[in-house]
């Protein structure tokens, strides 16, 4: 009698209540150029008043004061010389670590193009959930968030930055939002002027990220990344940053669990896959409402095309099996599992008939 694994679905269902809690408390990494003595080279940060400002220049320390008034639960700073900065070390280093978004606000236009190109690599080949928010870096790619205001005056520093240097604040802002809205009309309220586009819906459908002037305060126009082409499995939704965030979490919950709990430690069998299942059914139950859409019917499942692959690559001639028999047959140390699911939006347009 399969023993199942009652440990995987309270570790699911546990993962799945606080959901919401875990995502406003994001990571942010920074790169920062500082030649000021007695620095390290790689500092963590729980607050702000944790920050040794005597080793960072007071602009580095305006780019971290900016970080940490979006609330993120973490900030890791690594100091790269003025004259020698070596990105590709920084990166070698943050590879593996774990974070949310990243900024880098004296960052070069050839080192830009570089961080683009390596966030798109983790993401697609090395399955990271790593983001970056860069200044006008038309990547189109959902994690990469493009952001093309310039001339931003905080309160925060009291100094007018550009586009570059504010990206600080919107990495710290979005690793500190919670799943349970979006940043679209987040009101900015550490900006004093900015340079606000005539355009900014024409900037939204080109995957910028601008700061609008509703006539009192200073918005997000749109929470929107880069991503503007949509073929194969990019689709439209994933521009939106919440939606993006949802399928980050969820993601990275069930890879980790499973290699935590489950690698392993039990027989990959079908009553086995099939508590898995179970487990992450639980799982997505949870997430219905502020990350999952509570109406539709969000499976998972034995996925039957793979195990058929599988299986023929395996010399078995499947055309003689049937449908039961490829969903038990023996996969060696492979799990195939298929999910289903509707990330939820928040509440952003209106349109309202008033009948009179």
């Amino acid at each position: 009698m399969a023993l199942g694994l009652p440990n995987i679905t309270i570790i699911f269902k546990g993962l799945a209540s606080s959901a919401i809690e875990r995502s406003e408390r994001g990571i942010v990494a920074c790169i920062l150029k500082d030649d000021t003595e007695g620095g390290q080279r790689l500092s963590v940060y729980n607050s702000v008043i944790d920050i040794d400002f005597e080793h960072w220049t007071e602009a580095n320390y305006g780019y971290l004061k900016l970080v940490f008034e979006g609330g993120p639960i973490r900030v890791i700073a690594i100091r790269e010389k003025t004259s020698s900065a070596n990105l590709a070390a920084a990166l070698k280093e943050l590879m593996y670590l774990r974070w949310n978004y990243i900024c880098y606000p004296e960052i070069s236009d050839e080192d830009k193009t570089t961080l683009a190109s390596w966030i798109k690599e983790m993401r697609d080949e090395s399955h990271k959930t790593f983001k970056a928010v860069l200044a006008s870096s038309a990547s189109d790619h959902e994690g990469i968030i493009n952001l093309t205001t310039e001339s931003i005056q905080s309160s925060i520093t009291g100094k007018t930055h550009t586009a570059k240097e504010y990206c600080s604040r919107i990495a710290g802002l979005l690793a500190g939002l919670p799943l349970s809205r979006s940043s679209t009309f987040y009101e900015l309220s550490d900006v004093l002027s900015a340079a606000c586009p005539d355009d900014p819906d024409d900037r939204i459908d080109d995957g910028e990220l601008v700061v609008v002037y509703d006539g009192e305060h200073y918005k997000i126009g749109r929470g929107v990344n880069s991503l503007t082409t949509f073929t194969g499995d990019k689709t439209e939704d994933m521009r939106k940053i919440k939606i993006i965030e949802g399928m980050d979490l969820y993601q990275d919950d069930i890879r980790s669990t499973f290699e935590n709990s489950y690698v392993g430690k039990y027989v990959n069998d079908y009553d086995h896959k099939q508590m898995l299942v179970a487990a992450i059914q639980a799982y997505q139950a949870g997430l219905a409402g502020d990350v999952l859409d509570a109406s539709y019917a969000n499976t998972v499942s034995v996925d039957p095309e793979a195990q058929k692959q599988y299986l023929s690559e395996k010399g078995q001639d499947v055309s003689q099996m049937t449908d039961t028999e490829i969903l038990t047959a023996n996969t060696g140390s492979q799990v195939f599992l298929v999910s289903n699911v509707k990330f939820v939006d928040a509440m952003e347009d209106l349109q309202m008939t008033v009948n009179m």
